[in-house]
Protein backbone atom coordinates (compact mmCIF):
# COMPACT_ATOMS: atom_id res chain seq x y z
CA UNK A 1 0.00 0.00 0.00
CA UNK A 2 1.24 3.60 -0.62
CA UNK A 3 1.71 5.95 1.37
CA UNK A 4 -1.51 7.56 2.65
CA UNK A 5 -2.92 10.26 -0.35
CA UNK A 6 -4.44 13.29 1.85
CA UNK A 7 -7.74 14.22 -0.83
CA UNK A 8 -9.08 11.43 -2.67
CA UNK A 9 -11.46 12.22 -5.11
CA UNK A 10 -13.30 9.41 -7.26
CA UNK A 11 -14.72 10.53 -10.46
CA UNK A 12 -13.46 12.80 -13.27
CA UNK A 13 -16.22 14.62 -14.08
CA UNK A 14 -17.41 18.02 -13.77
CA UNK A 15 -17.52 18.35 -10.26
CA UNK A 16 -14.71 15.46 -9.46
CA UNK A 17 -12.47 18.03 -11.64
CA UNK A 18 -13.90 21.61 -10.70
CA UNK A 19 -12.77 20.43 -6.60
CA UNK A 20 -9.73 18.93 -7.52
CA UNK A 21 -8.95 22.54 -9.70
CA UNK A 22 -10.36 24.79 -6.74
CA UNK A 23 -7.82 22.92 -4.57
CA UNK A 24 -5.19 23.11 -6.33
CA UNK A 25 -5.67 26.90 -7.29
CA UNK A 26 -5.76 26.97 -3.18
CA UNK A 27 -2.35 25.29 -2.68
CA UNK A 28 -3.75 21.68 -1.84
CA UNK A 29 -2.78 18.31 -3.99
CA UNK A 30 -5.41 15.67 -4.66
CA UNK A 31 -5.53 12.54 -6.63
CA UNK A 32 -8.66 11.65 -8.67
CA UNK A 33 -9.68 8.48 -9.74
CA UNK A 34 -11.74 7.58 -13.17
CA UNK A 35 -12.49 4.54 -13.76
CA UNK A 36 -12.39 4.80 -17.93
CA UNK A 37 -9.02 4.38 -19.51
CA UNK A 38 -9.25 7.91 -20.90
CA UNK A 39 -10.85 11.53 -20.39
CA UNK A 40 -14.51 10.25 -21.42
CA UNK A 41 -15.16 12.24 -24.22
CA UNK A 42 -18.52 11.37 -24.84
CA UNK A 43 -21.53 12.97 -23.89
CA UNK A 44 -23.56 16.30 -25.59
CA UNK A 45 -23.29 20.02 -24.69
CA UNK A 46 -24.22 20.91 -21.33
CA UNK A 47 -26.24 24.03 -19.98
CA UNK A 48 -23.78 26.91 -18.19
CA UNK A 49 -25.74 30.06 -16.70
CA UNK A 50 -24.52 32.83 -14.59
CA UNK A 51 -23.81 30.94 -11.53
CA UNK A 52 -21.26 28.57 -13.58
CA UNK A 53 -19.88 31.56 -15.50
CA UNK A 54 -19.09 33.07 -11.88
CA UNK A 55 -17.37 29.75 -10.52
CA UNK A 56 -15.42 28.91 -13.75
CA UNK A 57 -13.87 32.62 -13.46
CA UNK A 58 -12.91 31.62 -10.12
CA UNK A 59 -10.85 28.47 -10.86
CA UNK A 60 -9.55 30.48 -13.96
CA UNK A 61 -11.57 28.44 -17.14
CA UNK A 62 -14.31 30.81 -18.19
CA UNK A 63 -12.22 32.70 -20.88
CA UNK A 64 -10.87 29.48 -22.76
CA UNK A 65 -14.32 28.07 -22.85
CA UNK A 66 -16.02 31.39 -23.88
CA UNK A 67 -13.10 31.66 -26.79
CA UNK A 68 -15.27 27.85 -27.77
CA UNK A 69 -18.69 28.73 -27.33
CA UNK A 70 -20.77 31.41 -28.17
CA UNK A 71 -23.71 33.32 -25.91
CA UNK A 72 -27.04 32.96 -26.17
CA UNK A 73 -29.28 35.79 -25.75
CA UNK A 74 -32.37 35.04 -25.67
CA UNK A 75 -34.76 32.03 -24.36
CA UNK A 76 -38.27 31.48 -26.56
CA UNK A 77 -41.42 29.20 -25.11
CA UNK A 78 -43.85 28.41 -27.43
CA UNK A 79 -46.49 26.19 -27.61
CA UNK A 80 -46.25 22.93 -29.56
CA UNK A 81 -49.62 22.58 -30.45
CA UNK A 82 -50.49 26.53 -32.19
CA UNK A 83 -46.78 26.78 -32.89
CA UNK A 84 -46.95 30.28 -31.96
CA UNK A 85 -44.77 31.83 -29.32
CA UNK A 86 -45.70 32.26 -26.07
CA UNK A 87 -42.64 34.40 -24.27
CA UNK A 88 -39.47 35.40 -24.63
CA UNK A 89 -36.94 36.32 -22.06
CA UNK A 90 -33.31 38.07 -22.63
CA UNK A 91 -30.39 36.10 -20.89
CA UNK A 92 -28.35 39.34 -20.72
CA UNK A 93 -29.79 40.87 -18.40
CA UNK A 94 -28.88 42.05 -15.05
CA UNK A 95 -27.95 39.34 -12.30
CA UNK A 96 -27.08 40.62 -8.71
CA UNK A 97 -23.44 41.74 -9.55
CA UNK A 98 -23.53 41.12 -13.10
CA UNK A 99 -25.63 40.84 -16.48
CA UNK A 100 -26.37 37.44 -17.18
CA UNK A 101 -24.66 34.49 -18.87
CA UNK A 102 -25.47 31.36 -20.65
CA UNK A 103 -23.70 29.29 -23.02
CA UNK A 104 -23.96 25.46 -23.71
CA UNK A 105 -20.32 24.04 -23.41
CA UNK A 106 -19.09 20.75 -25.08
CA UNK A 107 -18.32 18.25 -22.18
CA UNK A 108 -15.41 17.35 -23.82
CA UNK A 109 -14.12 20.60 -23.79
CA UNK A 110 -14.54 21.32 -20.37
CA UNK A 111 -13.14 18.32 -18.89
CA UNK A 112 -9.91 19.36 -21.28
CA UNK A 113 -10.16 22.42 -19.59
CA UNK A 114 -9.92 21.50 -16.22
CA UNK A 115 -7.93 18.71 -17.03
CA UNK A 116 -5.06 20.91 -18.81
CA UNK A 117 -4.95 23.36 -15.55
CA UNK A 118 -3.79 20.57 -13.32
CA UNK A 119 -1.22 18.78 -12.20
CA UNK A 120 0.47 15.99 -14.38
CA UNK A 121 -0.62 12.82 -12.76
CA UNK A 122 -3.54 14.46 -10.68
CA UNK A 123 -5.82 12.06 -12.53
CA UNK A 124 -5.68 7.87 -12.52
CA UNK A 125 -7.20 6.46 -14.82
CA UNK A 126 -8.75 2.82 -14.99
CA UNK A 127 -9.43 3.41 -11.17
CA UNK A 128 -12.63 1.46 -10.27
CA UNK A 129 -13.44 1.93 -6.86
CA UNK A 130 -15.56 -1.01 -5.65
CA UNK A 131 -15.79 -0.88 -1.76
CA UNK A 132 -14.55 1.14 0.88
CA UNK A 133 -13.54 0.65 4.71
CA UNK A 134 -12.64 2.50 7.57
CA UNK A 135 -9.41 2.25 9.40
CA UNK A 136 -8.81 4.85 11.95
CA UNK A 137 -8.88 7.82 10.89
CA UNK A 138 -8.18 6.81 7.38
CA UNK A 139 -10.45 5.34 4.49
CA UNK A 140 -9.16 2.57 2.76
CA UNK A 141 -10.66 2.89 -0.73
CA UNK A 142 -10.19 -0.47 -3.05
CA UNK A 143 -9.82 -0.79 -6.74
CA UNK A 144 -11.02 -3.03 -9.18
CA UNK A 145 -8.08 -4.02 -10.19
CA UNK A 146 -6.36 -4.92 -6.94
CA UNK A 147 -4.77 -1.84 -5.69
CA UNK A 148 -6.04 -0.35 -2.07
CA UNK A 149 -5.09 3.14 -1.34
CA UNK A 150 -5.38 4.93 1.82
CA UNK A 151 -7.07 8.80 2.40
CA UNK A 152 -7.11 11.61 4.69
CA UNK A 153 -10.22 13.17 2.84
CA UNK A 154 -12.71 10.87 0.70
CA UNK A 155 -14.82 13.36 -1.94
CA UNK A 156 -17.15 11.13 -4.14
CA UNK A 157 -17.92 12.45 -7.25
CA UNK A 158 -18.67 9.41 -9.33
CA UNK A 159 -21.71 10.18 -10.85
CA UNK A 160 -25.62 8.40 -9.97
CA UNK A 161 -24.29 5.48 -9.69
CA UNK A 162 -21.68 6.20 -6.60
CA UNK A 163 -20.06 3.71 -4.42
CA UNK A 164 -19.27 7.06 -2.32
CA UNK A 165 -22.86 8.01 -1.69
CA UNK A 166 -23.92 4.25 -1.18
CA UNK A 167 -21.36 3.98 1.40
CA UNK A 168 -22.95 7.50 3.03
CA UNK A 169 -25.90 5.46 2.98
CA UNK A 170 -27.83 7.19 0.14
CA UNK A 171 -30.33 5.19 -2.16
CA UNK A 172 -30.14 4.65 -5.93
CA UNK A 173 -32.32 7.57 -7.46
CA UNK A 174 -34.78 7.60 -8.22
CA UNK A 175 -36.53 7.22 -12.31
CA UNK A 176 -38.62 10.48 -12.77
CA UNK A 177 -40.96 8.69 -15.15
CA UNK A 178 -39.75 10.25 -17.96
CA UNK A 179 -37.52 9.39 -20.84
CA UNK A 180 -35.29 12.04 -22.89
CA UNK A 181 -34.05 11.79 -26.32
CA UNK A 182 -31.28 13.87 -27.45
CA UNK A 183 -28.80 14.65 -30.05
CA UNK A 184 -26.75 17.04 -31.88
CA UNK A 185 -26.17 18.02 -35.56
CA UNK A 186 -23.04 20.21 -37.08
CA UNK A 187 -24.47 21.86 -40.36
CA UNK A 188 -21.38 22.74 -42.57
CA UNK A 189 -23.22 25.90 -43.83
CA UNK A 190 -24.60 26.65 -41.03
CA UNK A 191 -27.90 25.82 -39.04
CA UNK A 192 -29.83 29.47 -40.08
CA UNK A 193 -31.56 28.82 -36.40
CA UNK A 194 -30.43 32.35 -34.87
CA UNK A 195 -28.61 32.28 -31.39
CA UNK A 196 -31.74 31.62 -29.40
CA UNK A 197 -32.81 28.96 -27.07
CA UNK A 198 -35.96 27.60 -28.43
CA UNK A 199 -38.00 25.73 -25.97
CA UNK A 200 -41.65 24.21 -27.39
CA UNK A 201 -44.10 22.46 -25.20
CA UNK A 202 -47.62 21.16 -25.45
CA UNK A 203 -49.70 17.55 -25.19
CA UNK A 204 -47.28 16.18 -22.62
CA UNK A 205 -43.77 16.24 -23.69
CA UNK A 206 -41.42 19.50 -23.95
CA UNK A 207 -38.95 19.89 -26.82
CA UNK A 208 -35.89 21.95 -27.62
CA UNK A 209 -33.46 23.42 -29.29
CA UNK A 210 -30.29 25.27 -28.35
CA UNK A 211 -27.16 26.71 -30.27
CA UNK A 212 -23.58 25.76 -30.07
CA UNK A 213 -21.93 27.88 -32.26
CA UNK A 214 -23.21 28.84 -36.11
CA UNK A 215 -22.87 25.12 -37.22
CA UNK A 216 -23.35 23.02 -34.40
CA UNK A 217 -27.05 22.86 -32.76
CA UNK A 218 -28.09 20.67 -29.82
CA UNK A 219 -31.78 19.44 -29.36
CA UNK A 220 -33.74 17.19 -26.99
CA UNK A 221 -37.20 15.68 -26.62
CA UNK A 222 -38.46 14.82 -23.37
CA UNK A 223 -41.45 12.91 -22.91
CA UNK A 224 -43.32 9.64 -20.74
CA UNK A 225 -43.16 6.57 -22.64
CA UNK A 226 -46.57 4.30 -23.43
CA UNK A 227 -46.28 1.21 -24.26
CA UNK A 228 -48.25 1.84 -27.44
CA UNK A 229 -45.00 3.86 -28.31
CA UNK A 230 -43.48 0.18 -28.56
CA UNK A 231 -39.56 -0.14 -27.68
CA UNK A 232 -37.34 2.33 -29.00
CA UNK A 233 -34.88 2.85 -26.66
CA UNK A 234 -32.89 0.33 -28.56
CA UNK A 235 -32.74 1.85 -32.10
CA UNK A 236 -31.82 5.47 -32.66
CA UNK A 237 -33.56 4.90 -36.38
CA UNK A 238 -36.53 4.77 -34.54
CA UNK A 239 -36.24 7.53 -31.82
CA UNK A 240 -35.52 10.06 -34.47
CA UNK A 241 -39.01 9.11 -36.35
CA UNK A 242 -40.32 9.16 -32.74
CA UNK A 243 -39.51 12.57 -32.08
CA UNK A 244 -40.02 14.07 -35.81
CA UNK A 245 -43.87 11.88 -35.44
CA UNK A 246 -44.24 13.94 -32.04
CA UNK A 247 -43.05 17.76 -31.95
CA UNK A 248 -45.82 19.86 -33.26
CA UNK A 249 -45.81 22.56 -35.03
CA UNK A 250 -42.55 23.56 -35.25
CA UNK A 251 -40.84 25.51 -37.86
CA UNK A 252 -39.57 23.60 -40.84
CA UNK A 253 -35.98 24.44 -40.43
CA UNK A 254 -36.04 22.73 -37.02
CA UNK A 255 -37.74 19.54 -38.46
CA UNK A 256 -34.64 19.63 -41.14
CA UNK A 257 -32.25 19.92 -38.48
CA UNK A 258 -33.37 16.76 -36.56
CA UNK A 259 -33.84 14.91 -39.88
CA UNK A 260 -30.51 15.40 -40.86
CA UNK A 261 -29.14 14.81 -37.34
CA UNK A 262 -26.91 11.26 -37.85
CA UNK A 263 -27.89 8.29 -35.85
CA UNK A 264 -24.83 7.84 -33.88
CA UNK A 265 -25.47 11.41 -32.76
CA UNK A 266 -28.56 10.65 -30.82
CA UNK A 267 -28.95 8.88 -27.48
CA UNK A 268 -31.77 8.11 -25.26
CA UNK A 269 -32.28 7.46 -21.63
CA UNK A 270 -34.37 7.94 -18.86
CA UNK A 271 -34.82 11.05 -16.15
CA UNK A 272 -33.60 10.33 -12.94
CA UNK A 273 -33.20 12.31 -9.70
CA UNK A 274 -32.78 12.48 -5.92
CA UNK A 275 -36.55 13.27 -4.10
CA UNK A 276 -35.86 16.97 -2.72
CA UNK A 277 -36.05 15.80 1.01
CA UNK A 278 -33.89 13.18 0.54
CA UNK A 279 -30.97 15.70 -0.63
CA UNK A 280 -32.17 17.73 2.38
CA UNK A 281 -31.69 15.04 5.24
CA UNK A 282 -29.40 13.10 3.48
CA UNK A 283 -26.07 12.15 4.81
CA UNK A 284 -23.74 14.88 2.45
CA UNK A 285 -20.70 14.71 4.82
CA UNK A 286 -19.66 11.54 7.47
CA UNK A 287 -16.40 12.07 9.05
CA UNK A 288 -13.62 12.50 6.60
CA UNK A 289 -15.94 11.55 3.60
CA UNK A 290 -18.54 13.34 0.83
CA UNK A 291 -20.24 13.64 -2.09
CA UNK A 292 -20.85 16.02 -5.18
CA UNK A 293 -22.26 16.97 -7.93
CA UNK A 294 -24.62 14.17 -9.48
CA UNK A 295 -23.53 11.44 -6.76
CA UNK A 296 -25.28 13.48 -4.46
CA UNK A 297 -28.25 15.33 -6.19
CA UNK A 298 -28.77 14.07 -9.69
CA UNK A 299 -31.87 16.45 -10.98
CA UNK A 300 -33.71 16.23 -13.73
CA UNK A 301 -32.96 18.93 -16.61
CA UNK A 302 -35.88 21.28 -16.31
CA UNK A 303 -33.99 24.43 -14.73
CA UNK A 304 -30.65 23.44 -16.84
CA UNK A 305 -28.38 23.58 -13.58
CA UNK A 306 -27.38 19.59 -13.45
CA UNK A 307 -24.10 20.74 -14.51
CA UNK A 308 -24.11 24.18 -12.77
CA UNK A 309 -24.76 23.13 -9.37
CA UNK A 310 -22.27 20.31 -9.97
CA UNK A 311 -19.56 23.34 -10.94
CA UNK A 312 -21.12 25.15 -7.37
CA UNK A 313 -20.29 22.04 -5.40
CA UNK A 314 -16.32 21.81 -6.66
CA UNK A 315 -15.78 25.09 -5.31
CA UNK A 316 -17.73 25.01 -2.23
CA UNK A 317 -15.89 22.10 -1.34
CA UNK A 318 -12.94 23.10 -2.16
CA UNK A 319 -13.47 26.53 -0.24
CA UNK A 320 -14.88 25.20 2.88
CA UNK A 321 -11.62 22.03 3.23
CA UNK A 322 -9.12 24.88 2.24
CA UNK A 323 -10.68 26.88 5.25
CA UNK A 324 -10.68 24.07 7.59
CA UNK A 325 -7.00 22.88 6.61
CA UNK A 326 -5.59 26.14 6.50
CA UNK A 327 -2.33 24.50 7.61
CA UNK A 328 -0.32 23.40 4.70
CA UNK A 329 3.67 22.55 4.23
CA UNK A 330 5.13 24.04 0.82
CA UNK A 331 4.71 21.45 -0.96
CA UNK A 332 0.65 21.64 -0.43
CA UNK A 333 0.08 18.69 1.77
CA UNK A 334 -1.55 18.74 4.44
CA UNK A 335 1.21 19.59 7.22
CA UNK A 336 0.17 17.39 9.84
CA UNK A 337 -0.32 13.28 10.67
CA UNK A 338 -3.88 12.58 10.93
CA UNK A 339 -4.92 12.54 14.69
CA UNK A 340 -8.03 13.69 16.50
CA UNK A 341 -7.45 17.51 15.86
CA UNK A 342 -6.87 17.13 11.97
CA UNK A 343 -9.51 14.44 11.92
CA UNK A 344 -11.60 16.47 13.76
CA UNK A 345 -10.38 19.89 11.35
CA UNK A 346 -11.49 17.71 8.04
CA UNK A 347 -15.03 17.04 9.56
CA UNK A 348 -16.08 20.54 9.88
CA UNK A 349 -14.70 21.24 7.23
CA UNK A 350 -16.88 18.93 5.22
CA UNK A 351 -19.66 19.84 7.83
CA UNK A 352 -19.30 23.22 6.54
CA UNK A 353 -19.35 22.66 2.95
CA UNK A 354 -22.87 20.50 3.47
CA UNK A 355 -24.68 22.75 5.29
CA UNK A 356 -23.66 25.73 2.28
CA UNK A 357 -24.70 23.67 -0.41
CA UNK A 358 -27.79 21.31 1.38
CA UNK A 359 -30.60 24.14 0.71
CA UNK A 360 -29.42 25.45 -2.33
CA UNK A 361 -29.01 22.25 -4.24
CA UNK A 362 -32.83 21.11 -2.33
CA UNK A 363 -34.47 24.67 -3.37
CA UNK A 364 -33.00 23.72 -7.34
CA UNK A 365 -34.19 20.05 -6.75
CA UNK A 366 -37.81 21.60 -6.01
CA UNK A 367 -37.82 23.91 -9.01
CA UNK A 368 -36.69 21.24 -11.01
CA UNK A 369 -39.74 19.12 -10.03
CA UNK A 370 -42.48 22.14 -10.21
CA UNK A 371 -40.64 22.90 -13.89
CA UNK A 372 -41.59 19.42 -15.07
CA UNK A 373 -45.19 19.32 -14.11
CA UNK A 374 -45.93 23.21 -15.48
CA UNK A 375 -43.82 22.15 -18.71
CA UNK A 376 -44.58 18.20 -19.02
CA UNK A 377 -48.68 18.73 -18.51
CA UNK A 378 -51.61 17.50 -20.65
CA UNK A 379 -54.12 18.99 -18.48
CA UNK A 380 -56.37 21.42 -20.32
CA UNK A 381 -56.34 23.64 -17.22
CA UNK A 382 -52.67 23.85 -16.54
CA UNK A 383 -52.00 24.08 -20.17
CA UNK A 384 -53.65 27.11 -20.70
CA UNK A 385 -52.22 28.64 -17.80
CA UNK A 386 -48.97 27.74 -18.48
CA UNK A 387 -49.72 29.23 -22.23
CA UNK A 388 -51.09 32.39 -21.53
CA UNK A 389 -50.27 33.19 -17.67
CA UNK A 390 -47.23 31.17 -16.67
CA UNK A 391 -44.95 31.43 -19.66
CA UNK A 392 -42.60 34.79 -18.33
CA UNK A 393 -42.56 33.77 -15.14
CA UNK A 394 -40.99 30.27 -16.38
CA UNK A 395 -38.27 32.06 -18.19
CA UNK A 396 -37.85 34.36 -14.91
CA UNK A 397 -37.44 31.08 -12.65
CA UNK A 398 -34.21 30.11 -15.30
CA UNK A 399 -32.71 33.23 -14.14
CA UNK A 400 -33.76 33.32 -10.35
CA UNK A 401 -31.81 30.00 -9.92
CA UNK A 402 -29.03 31.17 -11.66
CA UNK A 403 -28.24 34.28 -10.07
CA UNK A 404 -26.31 32.81 -7.22
CA UNK A 405 -22.75 33.40 -6.32
CA UNK A 406 -20.76 30.25 -4.37
CA UNK A 407 -18.22 32.20 -3.21
CA UNK A 408 -14.33 32.98 -3.65
CA UNK A 409 -11.53 31.17 -3.53
CA UNK A 410 -8.07 32.22 -1.60
CA UNK A 411 -6.00 31.95 -4.30
CA UNK A 412 -2.23 31.30 -3.78
CA UNK A 413 0.23 33.59 -4.88
CA UNK A 414 1.50 30.86 -7.29
CA UNK A 415 -1.67 30.45 -8.79
CA UNK A 416 -3.04 33.53 -9.94
CA UNK A 417 -6.05 33.20 -12.30
CA UNK A 418 -5.75 34.21 -16.08
CA UNK A 419 -6.47 37.64 -16.73
CA UNK A 420 -9.98 38.07 -18.17
CA UNK A 421 -10.36 38.73 -21.74
CA UNK A 422 -13.83 40.04 -21.81
CA UNK A 423 -17.23 37.66 -21.93
CA UNK A 424 -18.08 38.71 -25.82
Amino acid sequence: MESPIDILIVGAGVSGLTAALALHRQGFKSVVLESSNSMRASGFHLSFWTNAWKAFEEIGVADKLRQQHERIPEMMFASMVSGLPTSLTSLETKASNCNHEVRRVLRRDLLGALEKELPSGTIRYSSKVVSIEVSGYYKLVHLAAGTTLKAKVLIGCDGVNSVVAKWLGFKKPALDGRSEIKGSSYIDDGHGLGPNFQHFFGKGVSFGVMPGDDKCIYWFFTFTQSQKDGPIEEDRAKMKQFVLRNIGRVPEQIVSVIENTKLEDIEMYPLTFRPPLEILRGNISKDSVCVAGDAWHPMTPDVGQGGGSAVEDGITLAKCLAEALSMTQTDGSLSYQLDNEGYERIRIGLSNYAKERRWRNFGLAVSAYLMAIIVDSEGMVLNFLRDNVLASYLGNLFLKRADFDCGKLKICSNQAKPEAEGKN
